[in-house]
């Protein structure tokens, strides 16, 4: 949560990510973007990993030797960072998973346990309620629709509305004191609706319920602070950060996390074992079963150093000028129409789009052949897209590295690709 700590130069940026150089042939520079599915990585998180694995790499934990202990001060040291990038009051509050999909799953499956001994409010039961959103990723969709299914509670979501922001008008119908958890995303992946998450977290509040976050698509974009946020879990993925694929991030409050059982068992997250049984050891220890993502996690702190060194305020400033220069340019095309709100500080660098009468894997394919790397499909969000009677888009996600002539090439090759269709 460092100031930048260096002026925002896209070109100097551009120049420390090594993938950037690439040409997809001979006479096409490849334009990357397709930050929202994946993010490139600067040299900077690939030499911290690339040191940790040729100076310190060993078992953490498990080890009385120097290397041992060298690798556990660096994946410990990586957890303290992480922390501190997201305002986390503690490191023992971050948990290592693979990804932000992992992480969700690990609260589903905590709060549908049926262990007794976990206290009633972390416990989904027949006749409780779960309310997502219709934006979800079905990352954080399915693992609560097979919460419901195995406890039997009913799964209840907030609608969306025609422009593209939640339809918030019986909210106070649909959180009720047998709502347990609120599971929603900060930012659509889809839409780049951002949601009014201070307004959310009171209502929830209000009932009793939990808030579980998926911060995936925000936490690499924005200002980010659990504490100011109130929520009570939040989860990310390293890969759409700059950092390494593998890694994703719990967060959750502490004394939640000491509450409820682990989602993973076998090494590493225990305190005694007998024949009979185990007893496990203390959050975040007790979530992290096995040789965790070592590595990985030193990669992602090199992450949070470098968008931190950029400053978060000036990369989300950055991201929204470019999502305003793309909105203007296509809106001014024929037959293309955006699939998002309209420019605002609610609205975030994913835009997607539908080209009338295409199919997104059409017009993914004549931007492939102008280098312009984009989404296409359903982007892991089926009923958002049938909500606006869609069978895909097509996305372009912006980074840090993303320039307006790339914006700018973006909009003439939709532009072509139109042209294209109308010629054949």
């Amino acid at each position: 949560m460092s100031a930048s700590s260096r002026e925002f130069d896209v070109e100097a940026i551009r120049s420390d990510f090594p993938i950037l150089q690439r040409m997809l042939d001979p006479d096409t520079t490849m334009i990357y973007l397709d930050g929202g599915a994946t993010s490139q990585r600067p040299r900077q998180v690939i030499d911290a990993e690339v040191a940790f694995l040729t100076q310190d790499n060993a078992a953490v934990k498990r080890g009385a030797h120097r290397m041992a202990s060298a690798a556990t001060d660096a994946y410990e040291g990586a957890r303290e960072r992480i922390a501190d990038f997201l305002g986390a009051p503690s490191p023992d509050e971050i948990v290592f998973t693979k990804n932000a999909t992992e992480a969700l799953n690990l609260v589903a499956h905590s709060f549908g346990n049926g262990d007794s001994s976990t206290p009633a409010r972390l416990r989904v039961t027949e006749g409780d309620e779960i309310l997502v959103t219709e934006m979800e990723h079905h990352a954080n969709l399915i693992p609560w629709q097979e919460l419901a299914r195995r406890t039997g509670a009913r799964l209840r979501w907030v609608p969306l509305s025609e422009d593209f922001t939640l339809d918030l008008t019986d909210l106070g119908s649909l959180l009720t004191e047998r709502t347990k958890v609120l599971a929603l995303t900060h930012q659509s992946n889809v839409l780049g609706t951002v949601n009014p998450i201070a307004q959310l977290v009171e209502a929830a509040r209000a009932v009793g319920a939990l808030v579980v976050l998926d911060a995936a698509q925000s936490a690499p974009h924005m200002p980010f602070d659990v504490a100011e946020l109130g929520v009570d879990f939040v989860a990310l993925s390293g890969h759409k950060m700059l950092g390494p694929t593998g890694i994703g991030v719990l967060w959750g409050r502490y004394e939640l996390l000491e509450a409820i059982p682990p989602f993973l068992t076998g090494g590493s997250m225990i305190e005694t074992v007998t024949m009979e049984r185990a007893t496990f050891a203390e959050p975040p220890a007790r979530f992290e079963a096995g040789t965790p993502p070592i590595s990985q996690a030193v990669g992602l702190a090199a992450a949070c150093d470098y968008l931190d060194t950029l400053g978060m305020e000036q990369v989300a400033a950055h991201e929204q000028a470019l999502t305003l220069r793309a909105l203007e340019g296509l809106a001014g095309i024929e037959d293309v129409r955006v699939i998002g709100p309209a420019a605002s500080p609610e609205r975030t660098g994913a835009v997607a789009f539908d080209v009338a009468g295409r199919h997104p894997h059409d017009v993914g394919q004549v931007l492939d052949s102008l280098g312009l790397q984009v989404r296409v499909g359903h982007h892991c969000a089926w009923p958002l897209h049938r909500k606006y009677g869609l069978h895909g888009t097509t996305r372009a996600s912006f980074s840090v590295h993303t320039t307006a002539a790339e914006v700018d090439a973006l909009i003439a090759g939709v532009a072509h690709t139109v042209d294209f269709f109308r010629s054949l």
